[in-house]
């Protein structure tokens, strides 16, 4: 990659990070493109050579969201808690590294929510479902023990309630995460954690 690509590309992250931003504190219909031009210090004018408007900018956040929220069924793990051990351990270390993580998690959950936005981006975000992706994985570990006893997929909602709730509250208190203090991931592990798991 030349170096006019790498700066065209840097640009164009620089944009989206300060959109990914804008849009969680102010939702969609109040963020305008110009206070996004304005943050990321550069006109209007040229902001529209890597987006066309800002709907089109907002529905490839959206397609990030979801694409780094989509999880598939179909892994490789020895112990299926271990996927989730392991996701949770990623996602907090990268949080860390990348705050503009936590914000994805406040504009997928306001979507979700009913903020008016146009039909076609909101359909992005509704076809993930991560919540009965991994209720399949706990259904199918529970007959091991490897998860507690109950309903998968409630189980499954309590895990990624607790992750969403974690998440937009840590955007929220950034002095938390300043701190590199995070919840321990063995804490959020117990709601699904079955007998065969329990080290006491």
């Amino acid at each position: 990659m030349s170096t006019r690509d790498e700066q065209k590309e840097q640009r164009r992250q620089l944009i989206m990070d300060k959109a990914i931003e804008l849009f969680a504190k102010k939702g969609y219909a109040e963020t305008k493109i110009g206070d996004i031009a304005k943050a990321a210090d550069m006109s209007v004018g040229l902001m529209f050579h890597y987006f066309e408007s800002k709907e089109k900018l907002y529905e490839e956040i959206i397609r990030y969201g979801a694409a780094a929220t989509d999880t598939p069924c179909e892994m490789n793990f020895e112990n299926p808690l271990d996927y989730f051990e392991g996701f949770l351990k990623t996602l907090f270390r990268y949080a860390g590294e990348h705050p503009n993580v936590l914000y994805l998690f406040v504009i997928m959950s306001r979507l979700r929510c009913g903020e008016e936005i146009p039909a076609h981006i909101r359909e992005i975000a509704m076809n993930v479902d991560q919540i009965g992706q991994s209720a399949e994985i706990i259904a199918a570990g529970q007959q091991y023990g490897y998860f507690r006893e109950g309903d998968p997929y409630l189980l499954s909602f309590a895990f990624w309630s607790s992750v969403q709730g974690i998440m937009e509250q840590l955007a929220v208190s950034s002095e938390m995460l300043e701190s590199g203090k995070m919840p321990e991931t063995e804490w959020i592990i117990d709601i699904i954690r079955g007998r065969k798991n329990d080290q006491s």
